[in-house]
């Protein structure tokens, strides 16, 4: 049985966004340019020097950014309930306030232990203040028919983040060094974020009856014991796999094949502008068929892109298509997994659902590339991950499917909370 959500009045007017609507979604773009670009990318920038002071090899200072990323993934769950409880404004501040102390903090390691201390920090300030917390806002205060353009506002203006602060960064540590530039950057991350949460996020105004606390619960537990949702799990944990394998090992996999450094390095950043033309196509194609036929193309184009790869490569067109078929699928996950999930179980624990799903998705993500490694380092051949890549999208592609023709009876707890999808 399909349910009804109430809609507050002020939050969109004649199918438009309010006034209101219109200032989260400017700050949660901005906030969350900023935050990726200082908390992330600048991590890429830094990692050379870093290593030199520190008097250790890339390799255990790359060690510090996984942590982080892992760290964050542990923090999924508790913060999705949180923002279902009391909504994001005083976490995403709290969260951005800790952050930019976390990077001055960051530019003033001595030792490897203190910098894994601080990055873990990040990680963990990282969840509070990043895509998972940005969405539940977005979800829980727009309706669907705003929602999808509120999620592709903010994450087409996120997908510059690395655009930005890449070459910021990398100007800062020329003209200064890397502590300094942290410094800078820790600045630019608190004025910015602090006070845009601060002031703008807000959550719609739901009386915190003990009803609505049984209807979260039950909404929640609805989610875990549905197989569909165990789909989608094993949809996004594997082409979240997929998309972090070939973004770490691309530029080495065209540089075997003869091509050079600055070529491979170029054809891999056109990834991050890719992601933003596929969230582009999505949402638009979204008006011609249904959400899920959608994303399970795109992801069987990815699919056959990867096992085609070694034929293409071969060649610098041949790679350029090969990387701009693939890379159409990139930030496509970031918008289906909110719209999926509000269709199927509401708005009421989203947040806390979404942690759910999130937690194993950012391990797979994290691990992957690590995996990917081992594998080429076991068979010496770069073919291999790139069969994994091609293995993982289609089983993302089936999983999307499959979750589309699961028509499973429906428990009570279903057709109290479960919409049709």
């Amino acid at each position: 049985m399909p349910t009804t959500t109430t809609v507050p009045g002020d939050r969109m007017v004649a199918g438009h966004f309010t006034t209101q609507g219109r200032r989260i979604v400017a700050a949660l773009a901005i906030t969350q340019t900023v935050g990726y670009g200082t908390l992330y990318y600048a991590y890429a920038v830094l990692l050379t020097p870093m290593a030199a002071t520190l008097g250790a090899s890339t390799t255990t200072v790359t060690g510090a950014l996984t942590a982080s990323v892992l760290a964050g993934a542990l923090m999924t769950i508790p913060v999705g309930r949180w923002l279902d409880r009391h909504g994001g404004r005083g976490l995403m501040t709290i969260g951005s306030a800790s952050a930019t102390a976390l990077v001055l903090a960051w530019s003033q390691v001595h030792t490897v232990w203190q910098l894994y201390a601080v990055m873990i920090g990040i990680g963990v300030t990282g969840a509070m203040v990043l895509y998972e917390p940005a969405f539940a806002v977005i979800v829980t205060w727009f309706t669907p028919e705003r929602r999808s353009n509120a999620l592709l506002v903010v994450t087409i203006v996120a997908g510059f983040a690395s655009t930005i602060f890449l070459p910021l960064t990398g100007l800062l540590v020329e003209h200064l060094d890397w502590r300094t530039a942290l410094i800078v950057l820790a600045a630019i991350h608190g004025l910015i974020t602090v006070p845009l949460h601060a002031i703008t996020i807000r959550r719609p105004s739901h009386p915190p009856t003990q009803h609505r606390r049984q209807e979260r619960s039950v909404s929640a537990r609805t989610a875990t014991r549905d197989i569909r949702f165990w789909l989608l799990v094993v949809t996004f944990v594997a082409h979240g796999a997929a998309t972090s394998t070939m973004v770490v090992h691309l530029v080495g996999y065209l540089t075997s094949r003869g091509h050079p450094a600055t070529f491979a390095a170029t054809v891999t950043g056109l990834l991050g502008v890719l992601s933003v033309t596929g969230r582009i196509v999505l949402t638009a194609a979204r008006r011609l068929a249904p959400m899920t036929t959608i994303v399970a193309t795109i992801f069987a184009i990815q699919a056959v892109a990867a096992a085609c790869l070694p034929a293409l490569a071969a060649s610098r067109t041949g790679s350029i298509v090969a990387v701009i078929a693939f890379g159409l699928g990139f930030g496509v996950s970031s918008l289906a997994a909110p719209a999926l999930l509000a269709d199927r179980y509401g708005t009421t624990a989203y947040a806390s659902i979404a942690g759910i799903l999130a937690l194993p998705v950012t391990i797979s993500r994290a691990t992957a590339p690590l995996a990917a490694a081992f594998l080429l380092h076991v068979t010496r051949d770069y073919r291999a991950p790139l069969t994994a890549v091609a293995i993982c999208c289609a089983l993302a592609a089936a999983g999307v499917l499959l979750r589309a023709r699961s028509f499973l009876p429906a428990t009570r707890d279903d057709d109290t909370v479960c919409r049709n999808s």
